[in-house]
């Protein structure tokens, strides 16, 4: 389905707020109508870039522990690897494990307080994926793909729902790196541009959380509107002269939404109001989790304000992201101290007011990684099988679905996509991923390109 609006039905419909406008098809050109019963309104992404290795946080291998320094054939999967047998030594994991909760899933004891909400998660025990580097297996997480500019994820959904609350970006992302995929990570791409995802903060540095350039404070509040009226009549004009440009149309309402943002967006991202009880339990004033759980508040005041989509990112500038343990495997610790209370902390938080329900929470890295070591004490980069978790938003609370081989190497039994994760988070949003396309250069694209399959299993 493909319409166009002018600027002057944009206009004559926008209090009815963007989740009605994309209903009607008004603000974005194509979106669908949800297809299927929608379980989740929104989606919280939490981003772990590095790769976490699975089989020392939330993938129990008893075989790892007791083949330690065994040496064992794996096929290669670098450039010049590809494809080849050669010895690799296992090493097991630095950490015990315990079963938790109802359900008896085992969790590592880096991650305790996750380990609290066992029974309200999914785990995907069987995840791979596109690419060994970190560059494109990042962007394939985002677009789908790894080397091609690419709609987000986040963009997509936008597309396919809008927004429910007309005075904020339907897509947000917390902390986003420049490297690794950059800003091609929440880019529109070939969808109009009010698609894409609106960064606030950089890596590492929650202290600037804030939309950039959203506040004046030379004017006063009469004198900007003066401007923005004449500036709305300067753009009527020009609509007028190039009727149905797509790039102008998008220009004309983020300038609108800029406008509107001024009232909400400073207010969301601000934490101060916050009980003190709040941010203990994000972990907020601790030194070692302050920072993520800024980010993870900030995405749960952004989920009850109507934004779709929200990426919270645990990433940095280095070489190496975050949980890239090649030869310092006990660095693990330092990400898990940092991460696990913010997240139980969000999902707690999400639960005890009722927004957990329709809100899908997904947590997980670009790739896993390996069973044996690399340079002694590290592992390397494994796209062949890892794990990620989802919570709320439908699916099963207490279920893990799939499996790695006996020491964690390669997902082997009900084997995960990355394209089906995909095209199984936009069914919980009520969007076939087969019919949410967007018409360009002479064909339909979609996120899950020609590829993905709906995991069912995860739903209740």
């Amino acid at each position: 389905m493909q319409t166009n609006c002018s600027r002057r039905q944009f206009l004559k419909t926008s209090s009815c707020g963007f989740g009605s406008l994309a209903l009607s098809g008004m603000l974005n050109a194509g979106a669908k109508l949800p297809s299927i019963p929608q379980r989740a309104k929104r989606v919280i992404f939490i981003f772990m870039a590095g790769g976490p290795s699975h089989v020392d946080t939330f993938d129990y291998k008893p075989e790892l522990f007791r083949g330690d320094k065994k040496d064992m054939d794996f096929v290669g999967v670098r450039t010049g690897t590809f494809g080849k047998a050669s010895k690799r030594t296992l090493m097991k994991p630095m950490w015990d494990f315990q079963q938790y909760g109802e359900c008896g899933q085992h969790v590592s004891s880096l991650f305790p307080h996750i380990a609290q909400h066992v029974d309200d998660i999914s785990f995907v025990h069987s995840m791979h994926t596109e690419g060994v580097a970190h560059g494109p297996s990042t962007l394939f997480l985002h677009t789908g793909a790894t080397n091609l500019i690419r709609p987000s994820m986040g963009s997509w959904v936008s597309y396919g729902l809008g927004s429910e609350n007309n005075n904020l970006p339907s897509f947000v992302t917390i902390s986003p790196a420049s490297s690794k995929g950059g800003p091609r990570n929440y880019g529109s791409a070939f969808l109009p541009a009010v698609h894409q995802g609106t960064s606030i903060g950089s890596a590492g540095n929650i202290s600037d959380a804030k939309i950039r350039n959203i506040e004046n404070t030379q004017l006063t509040y009469k004198e900007q509107k003066g401007r923005f009226d004449f500036l709305g009549q300067l753009n009527k004009i020009q609509a007028s002269k190039v009727p149905h440009d797509e790039r102008l149309e998008a220009t004309i309402k983020n300038y609108e939404l800029a406008w509107r943002m001024q009232m909400e967006a400073p207010e969301t991202t601000d934490i101060s109001n916050e009980t003190d009880a709040t941010k203990k339990l994000y972990g907020i004033g601790d030194k070692s989790t302050d920072y993520f759980g800024k980010q993870c508040l900030i995405a749960r005041r952004m989920a009850e304000r109507g934004v779709r989509y929200i990426e919270v990112n645990y990433s940095d500038e280095s070489n190496n992201p975050r949980w890239d343990q090649h030869s310092n495997m006990p660095k693990h610790a330092e990400h898990a101290k940092a991460t696990d209370k913010p997240v139980a902390g969000l999902l707690a938080d999400l639960k005890s007011r009722g927004l957990l329900e329709d809100t899908l929470v997904w947590w997980g890295g670009e790739f896993g990684r390996t069973p044996f070591s690399q340079n002694k004490n590290g592992r390397d980069h494994n796209p062949r099988g890892f794990t990620i978790f989802l919570a709320g938003g439908g699916v099963k609370g207490g279920y893990a679905h799939g499996a790695t081989d006996e020491v964690g190497g390669v997902a082997v039994d009900g084997r995960v996509h990355m394209h089906d994760l995909h095209a199984t988070i936009l069914h919980a949003l009520g969007l076939h991923h087969e019919e949410l396309t967007y018409r360009y250069a002479g064909r339909d694209f979609r996120l899950t390109d020609v590829h993905g399959n709906v995991i069912h299993d995860l739903f209740a």
